[in-house]
């Protein structure tokens, strides 16, 4: 099994940042990319920060400039540092791991439970 837990959400004002954290753990024989994902209400789930091993970082464009995504491979480990939040960035934030459990295995995506981001104006 692996196990994402996440933290860091809660609520701000416009403006304001908030960090996010995750650390993956349980049976992991490698990772691929570590990422964040977000979804509003009555919206559909949407990438918001992917960073691979290689160190290529990927955003959204509504993100781009204000977030930062980092990894601590040795703890496995991936942050989201949000600055200058906006309202439209309330949602679950869900962290996202594309990991190997054996060296045989396929890569899969595994999920963390969620954490709630909201921005008030």
């Amino acid at each position: 099994q692996v196990q994402l837990v996440e933290s860091g959400g809660g609520l701000v004002q416009a403006g304001g940042s908030l960090r996010l954290s995750c650390v993956a753990s349980g049976s992991i024989s490698s990772i691929n990319a570590m990422g964040w994902y977000r979804q509003a209400p009555g919206k559909q789930r949407e990438s918001v920060a992917t960073m691979f091993n290689d160190g290529i970082t990927n955003y959204a464009d509504s993100v781009k400039g204000r977030f930062t995504i980092s990894r601590d491979n040795a703890r496995n480990t991936v942050y989201l540092q949000m600055n200058s939040l906006k309202p439209e960035d309330t949602a679950v934030y869900y962290c996202n791991v594309v990991a190997r459990r054996t060296w045989s295995s396929p890569s899969r995506d595994y999920w963390g439970q969620g954490t709630q981001v909201t921005v008030s104006s």
